[in-house]
């Protein structure tokens, strides 16, 4: 059995569950806060040194970070992963995006919002990453036009990844009403068999 070392209310650890509900996987989920440094601790740290969440750790002790890289892990040689090299890269192209482009302006918007106090000088950034976000939800818009899904139409782990944070976008301050693509995938993927939703972030729960 998979143990998973995560956050509940984050969406990089969220993928995580969601996998495995979808894939029927048993795991032990290990609840790890890091608002209270609990990821900065020795124990977690000799997890991974670089002290975030998720990691999942395999039964022989071997343990493996960053989230879409789990991702990859687990979906091999099942029907979230796909078969054809050129959609394995494709489903990659949209991994690097979410990291890159979706999740540092998403995500970190979410965060200022549900996790620091309203009066916080990181309330500041918002703006940006306002901006920035919508660049990238953009960029999902336009390609989900006329597609169910983001590699050959068919539900995989590119979905997964995306899905986290774009659905509570609200979270960090972001109107999904101008999305109308977006919004339809949204709800074909919450309609995925073994869907689990996501904790609220502690501000907004």
């Amino acid at each position: 059995m998979y143990t998973v070392y995560g956050m509940s209310s984050s969406g990089n650890c969220h993928k995580l569950r969601l996998l495995l509900d979808h894939l029927g996987l048993p795991f032990h989920w290990q609840e790890v806060d890091i608002t209270t440094g609990a990821s900065r601790q020795p124990d977690f740290l000799a997890l991974n040194a670089n002290g975030r969440v998720p990691v999942l750790q395999l039964d022989n002790g071997e343990t493996l970070a960053e989230s879409n890289a789990i991702l990859c892990f687990l979906a091999e040689d099942t029907r979230l992963w796909p078969g054809p090299r050129l959609a394995r890269a494709r489903t990659l192209q949209w991994l690097f995006f979410e990291q890159y482009s979706h999740e540092p302006y998403i995500a970190v918007a979410r965060y200022i919002c549900g996790f620091l106090p309203p009066d916080h000088e990181r309330r500041a950034e918002l703006p940006k990453l306002h901006e920035r976000g919508r660049q990238a939800l953009a960029v999902m818009e336009q390609y989900l036009s006329g597609r169910q899904f983001f590699v050959e139409d068919r539900f995989g782990i590119a979905d997964i990844a995306l899905y986290a944070y774009t659905h509570a976008a609200a979270d960090g301050g972001f109107r999904l009403e101008p999305y109308p693509s977006i919004r339809a995938w949204l709800d074909r993927v919450a309609g995925q068999r073994g869907h689990t939703p996501m904790a609220r972030p502690p501000r907004l729960s």
